[in-house]
Order: C-alpha cells, then sequence, then structure tokens
C-alpha cells in the first residue's frame, strides 16, 4: 500500500479569492482595514508568524473571530473556487495505485464540500481538516492520524503542499515532501513548478 497526502489550498485547489475576502471581512468587522490578496495568502502560509496576531491583533483567535470567518467563509468558500490545471488529470492518474488522502490546515467540512464542488472529493479516502486534531500543520499530528488510518509506514507515503507548514509536518512525521510553486506561495528554491514534474517526482519516489 502506497499513500499520497495533498494539501488542498494553493495545492489542489486555489481557494485563493474565499480565504482573502473572508479574512478581510474579519478584519473590517474588527476595525481593521482591507489588506491586498497577495499579501495575505503569503502571510497565511508563513509558519514563522502567529496568524491571529497578525490579521486580528490578538494571541489566539477569539470565539468571535472565528464565528465571523466561519459565517462567511460557509458562503463564500464555493465561489471562485478554480482546480489548478493538470490536478485533475493527475489524480485520476494516480487514483488505482495510490492511497489519496487530503491533509488541510481549513476545516474538514468545508474542506469536503470544496472538493466535491470540483468533482476531486471522491478520489480522496481520507480528508482531515484542523478540527480532525489538537495541533494542525506544521505539527506532524495530522500526517501520523492519516498513517495510521490506513496502516501505512511512513516511508511508503509522501505529502505534496504549497507550503513550508505541509513540508515541516510531513519531515517531523518522516514522510517524503515535495514543494510545489503554483499556490499561495513564492518559494525562490527547493520548489517544483508543474504538475508533470509533480508526476515524476511521485514516480521516481514509487518506483
Amino acid at each position: 500500500m502506497r499513500l499520497i497526502m495533498f494539501d488542498m489550498d494553493g495545492t489542489l485547489i486555489d481557494s485563493g479569492f474565499a480565504i482573502t475576502n473572508t479574512i478581510n471581512y474579519v478584519r473590517f468587522n474588527l476595525g481593521f482595514e482591507k489588506l491586498e490578496k497577495n499579501y495575505i495568502l503569503e502571510k497565511v502560509n508563513d509558519p514563522s508568524i502567529n496568524a491571529a496576531e497578525f490579521f486580528y491583533g490578538t494571541k489566539e483567535f477569539t470565539p468571535q473571530q472565528t464565528k465571523l470567518f466561519e459565517e462567511y467563509y460557509n458562503k463564500h468558500c464555493l465561489s471562485d473556487l478554480v482546480v489548478y490545471d493538470g490536478i485533475a488529470k493527475l489524480i485520476d492518474d494516480l487514483k488505482n495505485d495510490f492511497t489519496l488522502a487530503v491533509a488541510t490546515n481549513a476545516n474538514s467540512q468545508y474542506a469536503h464540500k470544496m472538493l466535491n464542488h470540483v468533482g476531486l472529493g471522491h478520489h480522496f479516502k481520507t480528508i482531515l481538516g484542523y478540527d480532525s486534531v489538537s495541533k494542525p500543520k506544521p505539527h506532524p499530528e495530522m500526517v501520523n492520524k492519516i498513517l495510521d488510518i490506513h496502516k501505512i509506514s511512513n516511508i511508503n507515503a509522501q505529502l505534496i503542499g504549497d507550503s513550508h507548514k505541509d513540508i515541516m509536518a510531513a519531515t517531523k512525521a518522516g514522510v517524503d515532501s515535495v514543494l510545489v510553486n503554483w499556490g499561495f506561495s513564492n518559494h525562490e528554491k527547493d520548489a517544483i513548478e508543474t504538475v508533470q514534474e509533480l508526476e515524476q517526482k511521485i514516480m521516481t519516489k514509487f518506483k
């Protein structure tokens, strides 16, 4: 048994508009000014910052912020949702030879909804979100949990993501990883640029 885990936002689907608009909606309700889309997406993926503090000025997310975020996101998370070019074909190529899973720092209910909306959801045996674990990525708990669910050892698994949070989570779990550069981050090194390269990386690992 071999397992491929994917991050969702910025790796499988471009949900940048929904994320940006939701964060700006919360900020507006808290009296902060709007931020630029690219700036928000870059910071969302930065493992070195505290997102609650950076976006909303609090040490951790408050119930009010979470409620505002979820009420807006729930209404708008399907709008402007795009599957990255080549991803649907990649999933199709992999589905018969690999167990496929999603490890996302989004809410797992929304992740199911979004992946089903773009026609990919049924290919993934497991979709875990931040609410399925006590600590989200870059902590390895999510990666380890998926390995446990499918009873697959870390050497027979690989994680694909667009953020250093993904790579850190995989590394801590002893899982091979691939950093992609078509998502929300702009990596200057160690990242691949195309889905074709990704498919080659996967096939090379599991030859």
